[in-house]
């Protein structure tokens, strides 16, 4: 399961056989080790580790654990004993911080003034696009990101813009004019309705 950060996120055993005398959920994080994320018996409840502490609730008739405001350090492995006994089920968590809002570079030729590269870094998915709604093929170099070349069409009113995505989130970058973008041509844009 693949969370944000910020979110909420439940899991729940299968099957859970009366009598229950005690439930714990086990945090395994990326690193290996292993936390209790709650534990309840006939004392109550206890949430021994900090990370879980006042956003971690436990249903104890159906083993379900809810942990709100998530964070990285959540992501890992979750497992549960009912009755001192591990359970077979794993559930695992990917939680993921959200993409920016991106913003798109912009760097001119030094060999053509009818010519800019437009670059977005960022090292998830990258989505290019022109005011004609056609996606673009980004390309590549040394840089995180990706980067596009654009002509000069000497239509002012063209645009482009950069989409970030991850699993969990979506933003795209202001539009980006060619008018601004070879702002020589802007004068000539104006000579001619005058």
């Amino acid at each position: 399961m693949t969370k944000a950060v910020g979110d909420t996120v439940s899991f729940r055993p299968t099957n859970i056989n009366p009598p229950v005398t005690s439930i714990i959920w086990k945090h395994r994080n990326i690193s290996g080790t292993v936390f209790k994320a709650i534990e309840w018996d006939d004392d109550g409840f206890n949430i021994p580790n900090q990370r879980f502490k006042g956003i971690t609730t436990l249903d104890e008739k159906t083993g379900q654990i809810t942990i709100t405001k998530l964070t990285v350090e959540h992501s890992g492995v979750y497992t549960i004993d009912i009755n001192s006994k591990e359970q077979e089920q794993r559930f695992k968590l990917e939680v993921l911080v959200p993409v920016p809002k991106p913003e798109i570079q912009i760097d001119s030729s030094d060999t053509n003034p009818d010519v800019v590269y437009l670059r977005c870094g960022y090292s998830e998915t990258i989505i290019w696009k022109n005011s004609a709604g056609e996606t673009l093929k980004g390309l590549k170099d040394h840089l995180p990101g990706e980067f596009i070349k654009v002509e000069n069409k000497r239509n002012p009113d063209n645009y482009y813009t950069c989409t970030l995505k991850n699993t969990v989130s979506e933003k795209t970058s202001d539009p980006v004019y060619e008018r601004d973008l070879f702002k020589g041509e802007t004068a000539i844009y104006f000579n001619i309705i005058y």
